[in-house]
C-alpha cells in the first residue's frame, strides 16, 4: 500500500514539474508572438512603400525585363522552392501543413524543384517526402536575426539561379490568419515577368498627385527590384514565425489542459488511496479494542478455581466460637464434659 502511495506522489511531482515546463513556454510563445505580430504589421507598411515605387517606375518606364525576368511562356519547368518550417517541436500540424501544401503546389506544375529548408523539422518533412533538399538554414530566434537569414537565403538561391538550376522561385510559409491559426501560402518570387509589372503598374497612387521619380534608370529599377525581394523573404519569414508560436502557444494550451485533467486523477486516486490505508488502520485498532473488550468481559464471568472446595464459614474452627464462646461449650458432646465445676 506505501509504495503505491509512492509511486502516485512520484507521478503526481512529476506531473507537477511538466506542467511548470509548459507554462513557461507558452508564455514564451505569447511573449514571442506579440513581437511578430508587429514587426508583420511594421512590414506591411514598408512593402506597400515598396509596391507604390514599383509601380510608379514601371508607369513612367517602359515595360523593361527586370532582375531575374523573363517571359513566363518560355519556362522550361525547372524550379527552386524556399520552404519556412521550425527548428523545434510542439507546433502541432505546423511543418506537415506547409510541406504538403509546397509539394501538392509544385507537383501541378509537372516540374523538377530544388528546395531550401528553413527549419530542421520542416526539412525531415521534406526528406520524408522524396524531395532534393540542397540547403537547410536556421530559424531565427528573434526579429533581429531575420536579417542576416534573408540575406544567406539570397545569396544562396541567386547562386543556383546562375548555375541554371531554377527559372522559377517560389517562397513557401504559413501566414496567421483570423480566425484560425494560420494558412499556408505560396508566393512566385521570380521571375518577375511582364504580368508582374503590369499588376503593379496599376497600383493607383493614394493621392492625387502622382510622385516624379528622380533618376529613372535602371540602377534605381534594380534596387528596387532587389527590395522588393528581399522584403518579400523578410515578410514570409516574420508571418511563419508569427504563425510558429500561435501554434505553439495553442499546444501548450491544450498540454496545459490535458496535464490538468491528469493532476486531478491522480490527486483523486491518492486521496482515494490515502483514505482506504486510514480506514484500514482504524478498522485495525477498533478491531482490536473489541477484542480485548471482549477478553475482559470473559474474564470476568468465569468462577475462580478452587473456590468451590472452600468450606462454608460456619464449618471453619474457630470461626463461631470467636463470635458466641458458649457455642463451643454447647458443641461439645456430653461425654466430652469431665469436669464438674464446684460449689
Amino acid at each position: 500500500m506505501s509504495d503505491t502511495t509512492a509511486n502516485l506522489r512520484r507521478h503526481i511531482k512529476t506531473a507537477s514539474d511538466l506542467q511548470a515546463v509548459v507554462r513557461t513556454m507558452k508564455a514564451i510563445a505569447a511573449s514571442h508572438i506579440g513581437q511578430y505580430e508587429k514587426c508583420v504589421r511594421a512590414l506591411a507598411d514598408y512593402y506597400r512603400t515598396v509596391e507604390l515605387g514599383l509601380g510608379s517606375l514601371f508607369r513612367d518606364l517602359p515595360p523593361t525585363p527586370g532582375e531575374g525576368a523573363q517571359d513566363a511562356a518560355a519556362q522550361d519547368g525547372r524550379f527552386g522552392a524556399i520552404v519556412f518550417g521550425s527548428d523545434q517541436g510542439l507546433v502541432g500540424q505546423f511543418n506537415q501543413v506547409v510541406t504538403d501544401h509546397a509539394i501538392a503546389t509544385l507537383a501541378a506544375l509537372h516540374g523538377k524543384a530544388v528546395f531550401w529548408a528553413v527549419g530542421e523539422r520542416v526539412q525531415a518533412r521534406l526528406a520524408d517526402a522524396g524531395v532534393a533538399v540542397i540547403g537547410v538554414f536556421a530559424v531565427p530566434n528573434a526579429v533581429e536575426g531575420i536579417t542576416s537569414l534573408v540575406g544567406r537565403l539570397q545569396i544562396a538561391s541567386e547562386a543556383k539561379r546562375a548555375e541554371g538550376g531554377y527559372d522559377q522561385l517560389y517562397v513557401f510559409h504559413n501566414r496567421p490568419k483570423t480566425g484560425s491559426l494560420y494558412e499556408p501560402v505560396a508566393l512566385r518570387l521570380l521571375p518577375l515577368d511582364r504580368q508582374w509589372q503590369d499588376g503593379l503598374a496599376k497600383v493607383a497612387w493614394p493621392t492625387k498627385l502622382r510622385p516624379e521619380v528622380m533618376g529613372s534608370d535602371p540602377a534605381t529599377l534594380r534596387a528596387y527590384v532587389r527590395e522588393y525581394l528581399f522584403i518579400s523573404l523578410y515578410r514570409a519569414c516574420a508571418e511563419s514565425l508569427a504563425s510558429e508560436n500561435a501554434s505553439r502557444l495553442a499546444a501548450m494550451e491544450r498540454a496545459d489542459r490535458n496535464i490538468k485533467e491528469s493532476l486531478e486523477d491522480l490527486r483523486q486516486s491518492f486521496n482515494r488511496l490515502r483514505q482506504s490505508s486510514i480506514d484500514e488502520e482504524l478498522f485495525d485498532v477498533i478491531s482490536g479494542y473489541e477484542s480485548l473488550t471482549t477478553a475482559q468481559k470473559t474474564h470476568r464471568q468465569q468462577p475462580v478455581r478452587g473456590a468451590a472446595l472452600r468450606r462454608p464459614q460456619e464449618a471453619q474452627p474457630g470461626a463461631a466460637w470467636a463470635k458466641d464462646p458458649g457455642n463451643a461449650a454447647r458443641a461439645l458432646p456430653d461425654h466430652a464434659v469431665t469436669q464438674k465445676v464446684k460449689p
